[in-house]
């Protein structure tokens, strides 16, 4: 099993953009350090919470200052970014890091990030996504076009002999793309199945899991892309420590508690996934507190621990590839953090099999 890093980040409302900034791009050059192999930054406007809206900086900023690690935006919300100007930002990106690149692509869930850019009505945002990749990959084909269609205009010029273009391919020729889903068999799950794309599964109970491969692997299938469990992401939140109790401790009293207890349940209340993860357990989703989430939710413990309950939830789920535990706030105890990654990458996930 890979082990990756979400940093999507769940940060107080009380850090200033540079100390967020400077963390996203520490934490990037730790992953790359403790072996992970790959790193994703989310892509938000207006959440206090998720507060970078410019993931690509981060990219670029920890491009130089790392060697093995991917580096992907998590993700970039296509209807809002021209076609044209991404396709070049993402090319030349994919290009500094010769190829370590993922491009997640998603559709936008918030309200308030569509009406900084003039979105009233977000119904239109899958079909918006859909043309944009259409531009998108058409672009890196080098090929000329002009393109005017429902909702974006671009192209691509013809060549002057006397002024030739600069290399405008990605590195390879393509981009790998993922998309994140957080419903129950999520479309945008079925969406990256039906285009050979990499899913990334928000867990919400090992049921929810379950039903974004089933939809996955159906979309994939009828569509003739292969569907391999080494390809799926799950984002679950993992803590490491050398004792079970110093996990714990490090998780409730940390970032991550912070997070959870002050924006995270009630997110996933409102997006109606708190039953998921109290499923199975007898304890009301009303009742889910920290205690539970650290027994239940989040695989917190000793590299022993946890490399023994990541083994179970293979097992019961039907195997996946890469966990990618979120990131958070533990600026103030940035070495433990550090240290929880490290043993992730190295002590944990090399002895985690997919099941046979």
């Amino acid at each position: 099993m890979h082990a990756a890093v979400f940093h999507t980040p769940f940060m107080p409302p009380t850090r200033s953009a540079k100390e967020i900034f400077k963390w996203a791009v520490d934490r990037a050059v730790a992953s790359d350090q403790a072996g992970c192999s790959e790193y994703w930054i989310g892509e938000h406007a207006t959440q206090s919470w998720e507060s970078i809206p410019n993931p690509e900086l981060v990219i670029a900023a920890a491009a130089l200052n790392t060697e093995q690690i991917t580096l992907a935006p998590g993700a970039h919300l296509l209807p809002y970014h021209n076609p044209g100007s991404l396709a070049m930002q993402v090319a030349w990106l994919s290009q500094i890091l010769e190829g370590r690149y993922i491009l997640g692509i998603g559709a936008g869930a918030y309200p308030a990030d569509g009406a900084i850019r003039g979105f009233t009505d977000l119904s239109k945002n899958h079909e918006m996504v859909v043309e944009s990749i259409e531009i998108l990959e058409k672009i890196w084909k080098g090929e000329p076009f002009h393109h005017e269609g429902t909702y974006f205009k671009a192209g691509f010029p013809e060549e002057d002999p006397h002024h030739p273009f600069r290399a405008m391919a990605p590195h390879g020729g393509k981009v790998r793309m993922g998309l994140t889903g957080l419903s129950p068999s999520s479309p945008s799950i079925k969406f990256a199945g039906a285009h050979g794309y990499l899913p990334l599964s928000v867990y919400a109970g090992n049921t929810f899991l379950k039903s974004h491969w089933k939809v996955f692997e159906e979309a994939a299938t009828a569509n003739g892309h292969k569907a391999d469990r080494e390809d799926h992401h799950v984002v679950r939140d993992v803590c490491v420590a050398d004792t079970d109790a110093e996990a714990k401790k490090l998780a409730i009293e940390g970032g991550m508690g912070e997070a959870w207890s002050r924006y995270l349940l009630p997110v996933y209340k409102q997006f109606g996934i708190l039953d998921g993860l109290a499923e199975g357990t007898g304890v009301d989703s009303a009742d889910i507190d920290l205690d539970f989430l650290a027994e239940h939710v989040w695989i917190c413990g000793s590299p022993d621990t946890v490399a023994a309950k990541l083994e179970e939830f293979q097992e019961q789920t039907g195997g996946f590839g890469t966990i990618m535990p979120y990131d958070y706030d533990y600026i103030d105890n940035a070495e433990a953090w550090n240290e929880s990654t490290r043993l992730l990458a190295q002590e944990v996930a090399p002895r985690v099999k997919l099941p046979a």
